[in-house]
């Protein structure tokens, strides 16, 4: 035992120190056009990426027209004014590189990830996109690519077992006014009623230089590539500035309870609630929170309903961040036969345990180690999403500080056991939350 305890200190003293020092070297600079680019230099192997965060996503769009932000994570690769449709990908893979986008309610992402001899090749189609994409944009072309977001709702939502679940939680979380109300795929009465001129318009609004950030982060050398950066985007005209709404954050005063009847085999149960938004004080405790209440084998809720009374097939539990708000859900699938208002009942139970009493030290320090070295795990990646480059880009957008590694990993360091009691008590109360039941029943 103590030879366990000699072992853990000296794991806590070397991590303790290894953050202490944990620095990401960057530089930054602003094109005439507004164009924020950061610049990482990181020469373990000869890889670049590049990666650009438009500040637009489905939380930008209005009611009636949702689903544009992701509708151009498809438009984007289908050409642009001097890139033939289909060459983007081909110019791509013929200098070995890589590339894929993605949306989500506050931003739409692309990256590139190519030999750096090749980070030129990355830098005009990129750049070709974001100045000429409307030059070869048809409404032709706008109709096909409708077309196959609606084949991806089917397939992702609506002929996806509990696939429409997440899409009714986030209708029960807020209010119809709410950016986050209606989904990141959109409605299919609104992508069918999208006109052209509503498309183009929206492109020309949010896919400006300066509504976006650039970063290129790898083998490279900064003054080189800065000159590339000029070269590329700097004759690409400023937009009309952008001012994104700022709801007030949303409170639910009741339990709000729905059920979806899906082509299902086994019941589910989603619990949720609004929680602080993504750096706010509690978000980093809630993570934890999740953690401990079902974020591994040993967890509470996984130990107690999957191991020992053998009720449940699956429980998970994650703390989702926004910009604007995030949300605490807790989902349950129980084995065939198994009774989900019991298992709410146990749910309720170790939720309320939390809120009496602070979890361990040792629970907590368990959740600590994961967090930590799957964040590190993740700086070993440059491109791609979630690696360096992603991550320059995300901290730069909420922080304004690109280098804000240290400090995000520090947030859930300090977190303390009666942290994590206080987030519970604040944030996740029993009689203020979304209970939504997916039950077997509907055909599709």
């Amino acid at each position: 035992m103590k030879l366990k305890s000699a072992i853990l200190g000296l794991l806590l003293m070397f991590s303790a120190s290894a953050n202490a020092d944990l620095e990401v070297p960057f530089t930054e600079f602003d094109l005439p056009n507004g164009l924020h680019v950061i610049l990482h230099e990181d020469h373990t192997v000869p890889m670049v990426s590049t990666n650009i965060w438009y500040f637009v996503g489905s939380a930008d769009e209005s009611p009636g027209r949702t689903g544009f932000a992701h509708l151009f994570e498809h438009l984007m690769f289908e050409g642009s004014g001097h890139v033939a449709e289909g060459e983007f990908d081909t110019l791509l893979e013929a200098a070995g590189g890589d590339n894929n986008g993605s949306t989500s309610s506050d931003r739409t992402n692309y990256w590139i990830t190519v030999p750096s001899n090749a980070l030129e090749v990355a830098l005009f189609l990129e750049s070709d996109r974001m100045g000429y994409l409307l030059d070869s944009m048809t409404p032709e072309l706008v109709d096909g690519q409708r077309e196959v977001v609606k084949n991806e709702r089917r397939q992702s939502y609506e002929n996806r077992p509990y696939g429409m679940a997440d899409i009714k939680l986030d209708e029960m979380l807020y209010p119809p006014e709410h950016p986050y109300h209606w989904p990141t795929i959109g409605y299919m009465p609104d992508l069918n009623a999208a006109t052209y001129d509503d498309v183009t318009g929206f492109f020309k609004k949010y896919y400006a230089p300066n509504n976006a950030s650039l970063v290129i982060a790898g083998d490279i050398d900064t003054e080189k590539t800065r000159k590339l950066v000029e070269k590329w985007f700097s004759e690409i005209p400023r937009g009309e500035e952008v001012k994104r709404a700022t709801p007030p954050q949303p409170r639910l005063d009741e339990v709000k309870r729905a059920t979806l009847e899906d082509n299902v085999q086994l019941p589910r149960r989603y619990y949720a609630w609004i929680t602080p938004k993504v750096y706010a004080p509690g978000d980093a405790a809630l993570d934890i929170a999740a953690n401990i209440l079902a974020g591994s084998k040993t967890s509470r809720l996984n130990k107690r309903l999957v191991y020992d009374l053998q009720i449940v097939q699956s429980i998970s539990a994650r703390q989702t961040s926004g910009d604007l708000s995030s949300s605490f859900q807790i989902v349950v699938t129980p084995k065939p036969g198994e009774d989900l208002e019991k298992i709410q009942a146990i749910i309720d139970e170790e939720i309320a345990k939390l809120q009496a009493e602070p979890p361990s030290e040792r629970e907590v320090q368990r959740a600590k180690n994961g967090i930590e070295s799957s964040f590190l795990f993740g700086m070993e990646r440059v491109g791609g999403f979630g690696g360096k480059a992603d991550r320059l880009n995300s901290y730069y957008r909420s922080t304004g500080n690109p280098d804000y590694f240290a400090e995000d990993l520090a947030r859930y360091m300090g977190v303390s056991p009666t942290d994590v009691q206080q987030a519970v008590v604040d944030f996740l109360p029993l009689g203020r939350r979304v209970e939504l039941t997916v039950k077997p029943g509907a055909e599709k």
